[in-house]
């Protein structure tokens, strides 16, 4: 019945996504009312999510013009954006340098970021990524994954990519980095393709890594990647591609540690966030989880997916989640939880609250039913573990299903906890299978699975971490 609705939502039409909002609104939209990002360029001091930082103030800096980029749009200057680089990597025990990149159009295929290296585009600053194949290399395929996660093999590099690198930022003053996209949408759907598309930005293996004040536009695949990193920092930022743009998350923190999203606009073809930790037995195997997580003022629209979702790789675990003052619209799902037999893994500890949804298919939608595996060599009787989801604080209108739940008959869904929330609902209230949990002033009410109250009183809705404490305090400086 869920899917149903989602159906006869999409044939209505109340799906109406806005993707050319300009990024210098996307605080202040009334869709969202979210106020406007402290200032400073230091995030909010969130132990256990994120360490207090300022950017580094680099004693080097060079422009890429230094190296014969020029920016007209149609002159390629992959070589120059590699060259500076290579010359950068001299200063990383001297404090560091910066590539400053001016006003212009900046045409590029893929180049490797390094160590103690900030990437700052000044304000009408452009980087465009090339539609020549070519310039973007393939790649072995990430081992938590065993092969190309739309296609076997490798995989096409992403625009801006770095491997084992610490101390790296990208910001700048609302400069523009745009992957045009368009040509890489099409091959997928004429299926042409022999490898699996680029992301935009992908950082491997690399810690202390700050991502600010940058607008991404039109990624060919998933837009920022961090995998298998920590200490991660993604904060006012804008991403934008079409919603018909076929897979094209937001962020999606994978394999990751001690990340930080705060005070972002997104509006996608799929998942504003998506938090991943490798695909069945591949991320078991890998066995590196996404932990200490935290997701704080982030609005965005995705027609076609969610809000905020866990999976559907997630085989490496998920846990310690914390995610606060997140408003979603015009969008298939609020929260997500995706996965199925053969994932293994689990998604543990997360915490939700202050939650507003507008004009949205199916509020929370959590499924184990989910398919699509890397290959034949998965073990259906590897079973995720999907327990200890708090959230609290909700508020939605124009909604077409409470929720849909549906675990494994021999993996349930448990203690998921629901309290003070409130949903406009259109087409139906809730729908569960093999879920079991607590709620409290619900309102539609929930299904019968759902409809107990914590006796103990200390595992639902006590406070999960420091982190919210802190961000409050914070935000109210």
């Amino acid at each position: 019945m869920c899917v149903l609705s989602i159906l006869i939502v999409l044939l209505l039409g109340r799906v109406e996504a806005s993707v050319g909002r300009s990024p210098r609104h996307r605080h202040t939209h009334q869709e969202f009312s979210l106020r406007a990002p402290h200032g400073g360029g230091s995030p909010a001091p969130a132990p256990g999510c994120c360490s207090p930082r300022s950017l580094p103030k680099r004693p080097h800096s060079v422009s890429i013009t230094d190296f014969g980029a020029v920016g007209d749009g149609r002159i390629v200057n992959t070589l120059a954006f590699q060259n500076a680089i290579f010359y950068l990597k001299s200063f990383a025990d001297k404090g560091g340098a910066q590539l400053y990149v001016p006003r212009g159009r900046w045409l590029t295929g893929s180049f490797n970021l390094t160590s103690h290296l900030t990437l700052f585009l000044e304000e009408g600053a452009v980087i465009l990524g090339s539609q020549d194949l070519l310039e973007w290399p393939v790649i072995p395929a990430l081992p938590s994954y065993g092969r190309g996660r739309e296609l076997p093999g490798g995989r096409h590099i992403s625009l801006i990519h770095g491997k084992n690198m610490v101390d790296v930022v990208i910001t700048g003053a609302n400069g523009t980095i745009d992957g045009q996209g368009s040509v890489w949408w099409d091959w997928f759907h004429n299926k042409t393709l022999d490898f699996t598309r680029g992301h935009l930005v992908e950082l491997i293996d690399s810690r202390h890594i700050t991502i600010s004040n940058v607008t991404f536009k039109n990624s060919p695949f998933w837009t920022i990647h961090p995998v298998y990193c920590s200490d991660v920092l993604i904060q006012d930022v804008t991403i934008l591609a079409p919603p018909y743009a076929p897979n094209i998350d937001g962020i999606d923190p994978d394999s990751s540690s001690n990340v930080c999203i705060r005070d972002c606009y997104i509006s996608t073809g799929d998942d504003l966030i998506s938090i991943k930790s490798g695909w069945d037995e591949h991320g078991i195997n890998y066995g590196m989880p996404s932990t200490n997580v935290c997701i704080h003022n982030v609005s965005g629209q995705s027609p076609t997916s969610a809000g905020i979702a866990f999976g559907s790789e997630m085989s490496g675990g998920i846990s310690d989640v914390f995610i606060k003052s997140v408003r979603v619209a015009n969008s298939r799902s609020g929260i997500r939880i995706k996965t199925g037999a053969g994932r293994g893994g689990y998604i543990t500890n997360i915490s939700i609250s202050d939650l507003q949804l507008e004009n949205v298919s199916v509020a929370f939608d959590f499924t184990a039913l989910y398919g699509g595996h890397p290959d034949d060599g998965y073990d259906p009787r590897a079973l995720p573990v999907i327990r200890g989801i708090s959230i609290r604080d909700v508020v939605g209108h124009e909604i077409g299903w409470a929720g849909c739940m549906a675990g494994l008959e021999e993996a349930p869904f448990r203690d998921l906890c629901f309290a003070n929330v409130s949903l406009s609902v259109g087409a139906g209230a809730w729908n569960c299978s093999n879920t079991y949990g607590f709620s409290e002033r619900v309102v539609p009410s929930p299904c019968l699975e759902l409809d107990r109250k914590q006796q103990d009183g200390g595992f639902c809705f006590g406070e999960a971490s420091s982190c919210f404490e802190a961000i409050r305090q914070y935000d109210s400086s």
